[in-house]
């Protein structure tokens, strides 16, 4: 389709990822008449938290893969470019080949960036001598790798600061990867260390069972502990470490490193008028509604929600905005809000899964009985839920608006 330099739709939507897909099929299934506009430069799509599970041998690269033409609503216009700024006072989108999109409504959701430069010398480590990462679709497959040929040696996994996607993911390689050694039988002479820039584990009511297989598998957890260096020839990580008001910089060598890398909302949400004071967008965080803008919604990674960051938080989400992005079209206030809700199956070994779900404050928001699935502990029906039935949930569900446990709560409503 040729595209006009200036184009009018009733809802832009910046970003085709999970968030973005969701709700645009969210609103078309409620509304067949109006225009919707998908902008987005990329044409591969991917279901990243299958990454973790390629990264511990349990799917391929490939089966986490689809092109994004396949997956944009049939009704909606995929304007292939990237978004260059926003003229919210004018309701319009500048994109970077020239064109100016208007628009009625407006949803944000462009997911979040990995700061990989941040770093020092980690961007032409990664790939090499033993330096890795679940984060990329392209990595993944080497952390395997390394894995299933490692009898001895030092592995080291790293958490940057928050914000970041799945915070459960740096954790979970760790988790995997021992496991693996484990069942090879070559655990005890692996030295594993998990660096964490927090204090914590994760939320408290799941510690206990985490703590469990720290132990179990013997690794070394180091709080306060944030990757400044990579030196990949040299295989020297360096760690800025915080002991009270003591700051300092510790070297460690290594076999294997699994970096996450620090996070930011992206640079042109940064420096637009949309943004927050910590560079996301601007949200309600019950609505996501922008906070200045009546006619501008945000949702997934970009928001400035205080939410986990997970693709079950934002197909918890699309639907709320599919709603409230239909009530103001029709210059109404939102009709739903959102509780929170993240969900993060916390693969703790080959077969087993802490299936942590809460909500805004670390507030516990379960999706099963307790007698079925209690989230607290391990449990091998919750790896069947990763890894067999979330899958097609996300394919044929999510981003086919189908909202499976997911409609939206109308505000009032009990």
């Amino acid at each position: 389709m040729t595209i006009n330099s200036n184009r009018r739709v009733n809802i832009v939507i910046v970003g085709g990822g999970s968030a973005g897909i969701a709700t645009a099929a969210s609103i078309l299934k409620r509304n067949k008449t109006l225009s919707l506009a998908i902008i987005d430069p990329s044409e591969d799509h991917y279901y990243q938290p299958g990454w973790t599970m390629v990264g511990g041998g349990a799917f391929s690269a490939e089966f986490t893969h689809r092109k994004e033409k396949d997956l944009i609503p049939n009704r909606a216009l995929w304007i292939k470019s990237a978004v260059a700024s926003f003229d919210p006072d004018n309701n319009a989108v500048m994109t970077a080949d020239g064109q100016e999109i208007s628009y009625d409504v407006l949803i944000v959701c462009p997911g979040i960036k990995l700061d990989w430069a941040a770093i020092k010398g980690l961007p032409e480590a990664l790939g090499k001598n033993g330096v890795t990462s679940n984060y990329r679709f392209d990595l993944a497959p080497y952390t395997y790798r390394l894995v299933k040929d490692m009898t001895t040696g030092r592995a080291l996994f790293t958490q940057p600061p928050m914000p970041i996607k799945c915070a459960g993911a740096p954790q979970k390689s760790m988790y995997l990867s021992c496991s693996k050694w484990q069942k090879n039988g070559v655990l005890d002479d692996i030295d594993v260390q998990f660096h964490n820039s927090g204090a914590v584990l994760g939320v408290s009511e799941y510690v206990p069972a985490l703590m469990e297989y720290v132990e179990l598998y013997n690794a070394h957890l180091n709080f306060e502990s944030t990757l400044v260096a990579v030196d990949g020839e040299a295989q020297i990580a360096t760690f800025e470490q915080r002991h009270g008001e003591d700051i300092r910089h510790v070297e460690e060598r290594f076999d294997m490193i699994h970096v996450v890398p620090p996070q930011t909302a992206p640079d042109f949400i940064r420096s637009s008028p949309l943004a927050a004071e910590n560079g996301f967008v601007d949200v309600d965080q019950a609505t996501l509604r922008h906070s200045k803008y009546a006619n501008i919604f945000s949702l997934g990674d970009a928001c400035s929600a205080p939410n986990a960051k997970t693709m079950a938080a934002a197909r918890k989400q699309a639907p709320v905005v599919a709603v409230n992005a239909l009530a103001a079209l029709e210059g109404k206030a939102p009709v739903a809000d959102y509780d929170g809700y993240g969900s993060c199956p916390l693969t703790v070994e080959r077969g087993k899964i802490i299936l942590a779900e809460f909500g805004y404050g670390g507030k516990l928001l379960p999706s099963f009985p307790n007698w079925l699935i209690d989230g607290t502990r391990p449990s091998r029906l919750s790896w069947l839920l990763k890894d067999t039935i979330l899958p097609p949930v996300y394919w044929h569900g999510m981003l086919k608006g189908r909202e499976w446990m997911v409609k939206p709560h109308r505000i009032g409503a009990e």
